[in-house]
């Protein structure tokens, strides 16, 4: 009988374990949601029109062409934003030189002042040209600026999906102190994130809206953004998404800034 039972436990410790060899960590899974999110093939161009609501339900409009560079991929990046309408940001562009191993590099160009800004590292949380998405959420926040944890394993939208909590490791830097992100065991993309404030109250809700495949690429191209505190909200959709069309480095050199590479921005 003990042999039985000694036979039948090792039965189950040889299939457990290679199911705990294959899991995914916390970090692992958050990686390959980076991968997912912003480096679908080796650059990009998307017309993305933005409408924002305020509480009373009062809107705005914005529409801009993103561009993108994978200079190394899950690595250094490139952005380019291009702001087409209303006339107030008309012209206005934002770029970003995304680094693993320092700060990004990140600048504004105002048309109306003829003004090209660096944007500096505590301005990259802030609002994102009004609306409730911020500087670092159009080109991504460094999974390692967080300490990452699967708290658990459900259903969204008819999903399997991780629940990841990542805290900042430099809480000085952000306005929240935690955040949770649900994110698809098949495709990796995040399709919803929790921020919660410094008091531990929930501050900001993103999710993702719809969901196609462009190119072979599951793509998000309907989000929204709301702030709980102020009862404003944004919504986002992303138009004539295009995948490895070719777009050069040079392209996010800063004297475009003021000289956009029209090939793209149309």
């Amino acid at each position: 009988m003990k042999a039985l039972k000694y036979l039948v436990l090792m039965a189950v410790v040889a299939l457990v374990l290679p199911l705990k060899a294959w899991a995914l960590t916390a970090e692992e899974i958050v990686e390959r949601a980076n991968l997912a999110s912003y480096y679908a093939g080796e650059d990009g161009v998307a017309r993305v029109k933005m409408v924002l609501i305020s509480r009373g339900g009062k809107k705005r409009y914005r529409e801009l062409t993103i561009l993108r560079k994978d200079i190394e991929e899950g690595g250094e990046q490139r952005f380019y934003v291009y702001f087409h309408r209303p006339s107030d940001v008309r012209r206005m562009v934002f770029m970003v030189w995304k680094h693993m191993d320092r700060d990004d590099d990140r600048w504004l160009y105002i048309p109306a002042i003829d003004l090209v800004k660096r944007i500096a590292t505590r301005d990259k949380r802030s609002s994102f040209v009004g609306s409730d998405f911020t500087y670092e959420d159009v080109s991504g926040r460094h999974p390692d600026d967080d300490r990452h944890t699967l708290v658990g394993e459900e259903r969204l939208d008819g999903k399997e999906v991780y629940v990841i909590k990542s805290v900042p490791k430099e809480p000085r830097l952000v306005e929240f102190s935690y955040y949770l992100t649900w994110i698809d065991k098949e495709t990796f993309l995040p399709l919803k994130a929790e921020y919660y404030n410094k008091r531990g109250k929930l501050q900001r809700v993103i999710r993702a809206e719809e969901i196609k495949t462009i190119q072979g690429f599951p793509t998000v191209v309907k989000a929204r953004a709301e702030n709980l505190e102020t009862g404003h909200t944004t919504e986002v959709e992303f138009l004539k998404i295009r995948y490895n069309v070719g777009i050069g480095k040079e392209v996010f050199e800063e004297r475009f800034l003021r000289r956009p590479p029209r090939k793209w921005i149309r």
